[in-house]
């Protein structure tokens, strides 16, 4: 009889405590995790510029970009039709994978067919917007070269500042500082230019998205390269339909410019992981 007594009472008694003191919050409801969905980031690229979404440690992300070779703007819409809008004219095809190596920093390997150029990065997420702080900046370094990095090296570093609006705009500036861009001849020349973008969620899991990457100093050849995209997302997929001025898809091939009067029907599928 005693001991039932003692034990009511024990209860009673911890009740009460779980009562009075407040629970430890918990790490998967922390404010800024960082493997929480971002309605307005639905991808670690624009279009082919860097956002800058999150990537939790450990995880990573698997991008595939293809670009068509058929130039929209030089045939007439019936041989467009023929061709198939370029899916008969072969394409360059990038692949990309990054891994969070520790919280806020990313690893990112890519190897585009344009010119068999890998491309080795780093992203660093330092701020990330919340009320005290009015955007997101992550800064970048990378290091290309042509022939499966074997020649024509051209390091890059730059920053990506983001603004999202109400979970539904994203608005980004990209200045990158690119060196050894001139890759025709024995001098080596220099390129700077800064990327200009926005997506817009017009749907709950659709996406508009435009680029541009105007140069500011330095070599400049083409024009400066523009990108549009319509994308979609599904879980953990993101599948956008693009429009670009050229195949650009590394820090240097995007100071390189795109064509003039070109404009080439590509896309870009990405895997997240985590």
């Amino acid at each position: 009889m005693h001991r039932n007594v003692r034990i009511q009472l024990v209860t009673i008694l911890v009740s009460l405590i779980g009562i009075v003191l407040p629970a430890a919050p918990a790490r998967a409801q922390e404010t800024h995790d960082d493997a929480t969905l971002d309605l307005a980031e639905p991808d670690f690229v624009l279009v082919n510029l860097p956002t800058t979404l999150r990537l939790p440690a450990h995880g990573g992300n698997f991008h595939l970009s293809h670009r068509f070779n058929e130039n929209l703007r030089q045939d007439s819409f019936g041989d467009q039709a023929r061709n198939l809008f370029g899916l008969d004219e072969g394409a360059n095809i990038g692949l990309e994978f990054r891994y969070a190596i520790v919280r806020h920093l990313q690893l990112v390997v890519q190897r585009t067919s344009l010119s068999r150029t890998i491309q080795f990065s780093a992203r660093y997420d330092a701020w990330h917007q919340r009320r005290s702080m009015p955007v997101s900046v992550s800064g970048l370094v990378s290091v290309e070269g042509d022939d499966n990095f074997g020649e024509h090296y051209a390091p890059a570093f730059g920053a990506v500042v983001s603004r999202t609006i109400a979970d539904r705009v994203a608005i980004y500036g990209t200045p990158v500082f690119v060196a050894n861009t001139s890759t025709g001849g024995a001098s080596r020349r220099n390129t700077g230019f800064i990327g200009i973008g926005a997506n817009v969620r017009v749907l709950p899991t659709v996406y508009l998205a435009a680029e541009a990457a105007p140069r500011i100093a330095g070599f400049a050849v083409g024009d400066a390269a523009f990108a549009l995209a319509v994308e979609k997302r599904v879980g953990a997929h993101s599948f956008a339909l693009t429009f670009a001025n050229g195949a650009a898809t590394t820090f240097r091939q995007l100071s390189h410019g795109g064509v003039p009067q070109g404009l080439y029907l590509g896309f870009n599928l990405s895997r997240k992981f985590f």
